[in-house]
């Protein structure tokens, strides 16, 4: 009996993209935008470029929950221990979590200021200060807890490639997505999680 060993092409697609796009929005915010004040028409730039870019994660986003509740995927990985297990399970959910809440309070902010006039069209004036608004302490907080989980994700991948070796990370990349359940690609570390899951 065949079992799907990989991610469809295009939820692998993607998912590399929208790791591009995220990190790359995150950075212009926190590492950029923070420091150009306001006056300097740098900021406007600066804001037109993450405001797109946050449009386009949400729409790649949705499309990616759409693809992955619609295309089959591989079994729930395991590190053989339950509580790594319930933290992957919860860290992948709560990504979805964060962008989508990073879009939503980033939307929020551009509707209560007048951005998308401002920015896209030369019409009005940049607030002097967007924290005034409650929106933006969200925007914050949901771009640090993106953070933690990309950390976190990256940190887990490292120690299913270093330490399990299970070739985990074969399942978001392309190949072939089938192979006979007694395929012997699977190592033993991964047959036992296999066992466990």
């Amino acid at each position: 009996m065949a079992q799907v060993s990989r991610y469809h092409p295009l939820l692998v697609t993607l998912h590399w993209v929208l790791a591009f796009l995220i990190i790359a929005a995150l950075a212009l915010g926190a590492l950029v935008m923070v420091k150009i004040p306001n006056t300097d028409p740098m900021k406007l730039e600066a804001l037109r470029s993450h405001m797109a870019g946050g449009v386009v994660i949400l729409l790649l986003m949705l499309a990616r929950l759409f693809v992955r509740t619609r295309t089959t995927h591989p079994a729930p990985a395991s590190t053989g221990n339950p509580m790594l297990d319930r933290l992957a399970w919860a860290s992948h959910r709560l990504f979805y979590v964060a962008v989508l809440g990073m879009a939503g309070s980033g939307l929020l902010i551009a509707l209560q200021t007048g951005l998308p006039a401002l920015v896209f069209a030369g019409d009005g004036v940049l607030p002097a200060d967007f924290w005034v608004f409650p929106a933006r302490t969200v925007h914050y907080l949901f771009s640090r807890l993106l953070m933690a989980l990309i950390a976190l994700h990256v940190t887990g991948a490292f120690y299913h490639a270093l330490i399990l070796k299970d070739g985990l990370l074969r399942r978001m990349f392309f190949g072939r997505r089938m192979r006979a359940a007694t395929d012997s690609a699977l190592t033993p570390n991964r047959l036992v999680s296999r066992r466990q899951s």
